[in-house]
């Protein structure tokens, strides 16, 4: 089995190396890690070309639908496994991707718990941002039948993503990406949710502003229900 992973990026040179430095410290190493470039100003992709085993792709067009979809399409492994620039895994998150879908055939996507790591209140009770994540993705739950995949770490069989990559929606001004793609795939089969491994994720939209962050979310999920 197979596993590629992954990782769009636009000007995250702040972040980049730490998400780096975590999948290369994986117990089970991937297959291939591929970084898709949509359109870097700063130092983001200097900072890729130190890890000579990285690959690295252009995507002009603008977007994280369209950066994800052209790595998602150039990827050889059976399994998919996307994670985001700020996101850091914890070195059991390959491992774990493998033996669930090695043991449950039925399951054609992962996701998993996420914490932020940069917020310092939550950064010290783990639990209670578990318990948080539980919370705020409730309502996609409602309308999903199951926990929906998160951008910060997903992982889908390359059989699914050949399945539902005609049909997802490329203008994220409409959709959640990742909601979006979990309303596709589970047409498909199951969606599992991953306890034993929790992935770190910047907290910078939600420290800057929390409000509007958690507003627009519920916002943008209901205006995405009309295409569903």
């Amino acid at each position: 089995m197979k596993v590629s992973i992954i990782i769009p990026v636009y000007n995250e040179e702040k972040f980049i190396k730490n998400c780096l430095d975590s999948l290369m410290k994986q117990t089970e190493k991937p297959d291939e890690i591929i970084v898709v470039d949509n359109n870097c100003t700063d130092r983001t992709i200097n900072i890729v070309k130190k890890y000579p085993e990285i690959k690295i792709i252009r995507e002009e067009e603008q977007g994280i639908t369209h950066a994800r979809n052209a790595g998602f399409n150039k990827a050889i492994g059976d399994i998919i496994a996307r994670c985001d620039a700020d996101s850091i895994l914890s070195n059991n998150w390959i491992k774990t991707i493998k033996k669930i879908f090695s043991l449950n055939k039925s399951v054609v996507a992962i996701t998993q718990p996420v914490i932020f790591y940069d917020i310092p209140l939550f950064g010290e009770m783990t639990t209670f941002m578990v318990a948080l994540f539980y919370i705020y993705l409730l309502i996609p739950r409602l309308f999903i039948g199951a926990y929906p995949l998160v951008g910060p770490a997903l992982a889908i069989t390359k059989k699914a993503w050949t399945q539902v990559k005609n049909e997802v929606c490329l203008d994220d001004r409409l959709v959640h990406e990742d909601i979006d793609l979990s309303f596709h795939i589970k047409k498909y089969g199951k969606i599992y949710l991953n306890k034993d491994a929790i992935v770190k994720a910047s907290g910078r939209r939600v420290k800057h502003n929390p409000w509007s962050f958690f507003g627009e979310y519920i916002f943008r999920f209901f205006k995405m229900l009309k295409n569903h």
